[in-house]
């Protein structure tokens, strides 16, 4: 009798254990790592998703943001994520070629106008379905952030696509910007980040391309006498994840995470668009560098020279999709 008991006890008690182990268990742990400071667009983003997910998903899921690449440079955590070390992250566009060559449409010169015409590709058919072109790698592109358009800044200056012959530019590593400069007769040098000041500094190289939040917070303005705003490519970023942690996600988890993101990614391109104003005139107001801005028909020579890349790269991006991009310029019009 009192065995019998004891057994039944013992039952319901361990069905009390079983059902109570969810609860029981620590949230769901995201790391976010990136590259850059607190303070950029990025990094306001990255802490304004924590933020939100603590709001309203209370502890279900608790979001660790990694800056300044305390984790994993960007050359590194694509990896890292497929192995689970890392759950999200927002490499620049230009660090998935291993993954995809779609996606090199976004370093193609003069491609878009302006960032209300990259907001009108990205929001539409062709820019949300590019989300999905890592898809086959196990990855996931969750969203686009902005970080803006690129400037030219060189040693002497630039006005037109002869005067930037026989310069070395610094890149990232993409083979559609070292096309971009060798149909200008430049020498397109692939190097970290990090070491672009020195490289400046030293004149181990005479220029680079970048945003002016970019040319602003490191520096570079202070080591460049000429930037031309020549507004000729983009630099964006593509939040993303694993397939596996993302698919294995509770569906009610994964839609807060969702809504969060779509958020934190339009507060960050605010602040982005923000920075892009208020850095080029700090630029301006430095005395350090001299803006050189473009007549129509000077910028028509740099278009001109630099616009048979898209051609070269037709066969592996596809026509449909460049021609969809050029497109949103005039959809706006």
């Amino acid at each position: 009798m009192f065995g019998k008991l004891t057994t039944t006890l013992t039952a319901i008690g361990l069905s009390a254990l079983l059902l109570a182990a969810p609860a029981l268990a620590g949230p769901i742990v995201i790391k976010f790592s990136h590259v850059v400071a607190e303070n950029t667009p990025k990094g306001q983003m990255a802490n304004k998703f924590r933020d939100l997910v603590k709001e309203r998903l209370g502890d279900k899921v608790l979001v660790e943001v990694y800056p300044n690449s305390q984790l994993f440079g960007d050359n590194k955590v694509l990896e890292a994520m497929l192995l689970g070390d890392v759950q999200m992250a927002a490499p620049s566009l230009s660090k998935f070629s291993r993954y995809t060559r779609k996606l090199q449409l976004y370093d193609l010169p003069f491609l878009f106008e302006n960032m209300d015409a990259v907001d009108r590709f990205q929001h539409g058919p062709y820019g949300q379905k590019l989300l999905q072109s890592v898809s086959s790698k196990g990855l996931i592109g969750l969203g686009y952030l902005h970080n803006g358009l690129k400037q030219l800044s060189a040693s002497k200056p630039l006005r037109v696509p002869a005067d930037a012959r026989g310069l070395k530019f610094r890149i990232m590593s993409s083979d559609v910007l070292a096309a971009q400069f060798k149909a200008l007769g430049a020498t397109p040098l692939k190097k970290p980040f990090s070491e672009v000041f020195t490289l400046l500094q030293t004149r181990a190289i005479d220029g680079q391309e970048n945003t002016w939040s970019n040319i602003y917070s490191k520096k570079f303005y202070e080591v460049q006498p000429y930037i031309t705003e020549s507004n000729h490519g983009l630099l964006d970023y593509m939040v993303v994840t694993s397939a596996e942690f993302w698919n294995g996600l509770p569906a009610d988890v994964r839609s807060g995470l969702e809504s969060a993101l779509r958020e934190a990614i339009a507060f960050g391109n605010q602040v982005a668009a923000d920075k892009a104003k208020s850095d080029k005139q700090k630029i301006i107001d430095s005395r350090r560098s001299e803006i050189i801005e473009l007549t129509p028909a000077e910028r028509a020579q740099w278009v001109e020279v630099m616009k048979p890349v898209w051609k070269q790269f037709e066969g592996e991006i596809g026509k449909e999709l460049i021609d969809a991009a050029y497109g949103a310029n005039q959809a706006g019009k």
